[in-house]
């Protein structure tokens, strides 16, 4: 995938993903994952993906796969800034674990500063 369709997927994503769309997210996501050849760089997107299955399994009141997914996502997403990386992990994991536990709403998916 060349660098501008990534950014239009991720920007895709990322509309979705912060108005709520999660299902269509993680589907813009998972193009973006399917491109990605270094495990550990695919490891943090699918991440992310779990976020959004995660948010969706909490929107339809499904706890277990709350709880489950929610759990791998957070897995997936910890550890320090990924420079190879978009969106900013730092912030968005602890909005996502808030939110998990009922405590907030949905973090948003936001690019890094320049």
């Amino acid at each position: 995938m060349n660098p501008e369709d990534r950014r239009r997927y991720l920007e895709n994503a990322r509309e979705l993903f912060n108005s709520g769309e999660f299902w269509l997210a993680h589907e813009a996501l998972e193009t973006v994952w399917r491109s990605i050849i270094k495990e550990d760089e695919a490891r943090v997107w699918q991440g992310f993906i779990q976020a959004a299955a995660a948010l969706l399994h909490r929107g339809r009141g499904n706890r277990h796969g709350t709880v489950v997914v929610g759990a791998a996502a957070l897995e997936k997403l910890a550890g320090p800034d990924r420079p190879e990386i978009e969106f900013n992990i730092v912030d968005f994991r602890p909005q996502l674990a808030r939110s998990l536990a009922g405590e907030g709403n949905p973090p948003r998916l936001e690019f890094k500063s320049s």
